[in-house]
């Protein structure tokens, strides 16, 4: 009987495998082949090796290769994989995995064509961000936009309340009551924030195109690696980096991979990392960023001048 330790051996050839072009689809069928025979006799630790080579197809797919027989190969890891793992995080992940897979490849309105539908949730506290299930959960609302929230929120009852007669509104007590303490709740969390701050900052638009092409991108080598730790990850889709992955840098030094860098940039636009905030395309939003850097500077003048009055005093 085969040991496991050989099953091991066979696993990070094959991960070998999957960043050479020509070797991937053999290699994604070789490893179906060992999951459909070996998988359900392993050991848990040995699962962990066969799950983690399948994210590393996922994480290729993603970041290099786009040409259709790649990803039917994909699909069709991810869709036996789903069927065999018992751990409700990988299931999830690899139903994400399997929605990717369905929407590059088309297949969203064509359920017929694969075994597995392509379901997303975030039952496992991810939330979705351009159609990828992330694994942590949703970092926390910036202050101006927990803000502009509560007066949407605001507005919508109060039209609501003033036009009993539409058809369209759901103007329910129920409804009016459950807004009503949304509101409440939202008002104990950012009236103070909004008595401190000031005018609310408005949304950063997308980083302009221009300078997100000029973004250095690099091959990590095993230098390069050895120095970011065995542990490093694309702080976007949390895979772990490996030689030969491609990643973009950013001014303030992070680096991602360029896939999941860009629509990050496009809905955020600053660093996942430091926040660090991309020149745009927009002259008005620039032009308010500069007042407020004006601003700023001008208010830590005028600290710094009292206290040098204070001191003169002492």
């Amino acid at each position: 009987m085969e040991s496991e330790d050989s099953v091991r051996l066979e696993l990070e050839e094959l991960q070998k495998q999957l960043g050479k072009k020509q070797r991937f689809e053999s290699a994604v069928s070789s490893l179906k082949s060992m999951l459909q025979s070996k998988y359900l006799s392993a050991s848990p630790s040995l699962r962990k090796s066969f799950y983690s080579v399948i994210c590393r197809v996922a994480t290729v797919l993603k970041t290099r290769y786009t040409a259709p027989g790649f990803w039917n190969a994909g699909l069709g890891l991810f869709e036996q994989a789903q069927l065999l793992v018992t751990e409700p995080s990988e299931k999830e992940h690899l139903k994400t995995c399997i929605a990717q897979a369905r929407e590059h490849l088309h297949l969203e309105d064509n359920p017929s064509q694969t075994s597995q539908p392509a379901v997303q949730n975030n039952t496992n506290g991810g939330y979705l961000f351009e159609g990828h299930l992330t694994v942590d959960p949703e970092p926390p609302q910036p202050q101006w936009l927990l803000q502009s929230n509560l007066l949407s929120t605001a507005a919508t009852l109060f039209a609501a309340e003033s036009s009993q007669g539409s058809a369209t509104t759901d103007t329910s007590p129920e409804n009016a009551a459950n807004v009503l303490q949304e509101l409440i709740n939202r008002l104990e969390e950012v009236m103070p924030l909004m008595i401190e701050d000031g005018p609310v900052a408005p949304r950063a638009p997308p980083a302009s195109k221009e300078v997100v092409a000029r973004l250095p991108v690099i091959t990590l080598t095993e230098e390069i690696l050895a120095k970011l730790g065995k542990d490093a990850e694309c702080a976007i889709c949390r895979e772990n980096l490996v030689v030969d992955d491609k990643m973009q840098e950013l001014p303030c030094k992070h680096t991602f991979h360029p896939p999941c860098l860009k629509p990050w940039l496009d809905e955020h636009n600053s660093c996942p990392i430091c926040r660090y905030e991309l020149q745009t395309d927009d002259h008005a939003y620039e032009s308010w960023k500069e007042r407020e850097k004006e601003a700023e500077e001008e208010r830590k003048g005028a600290e710094n001048a009292v206290r040098g009055g204070e001191y003169m005093y002492v």
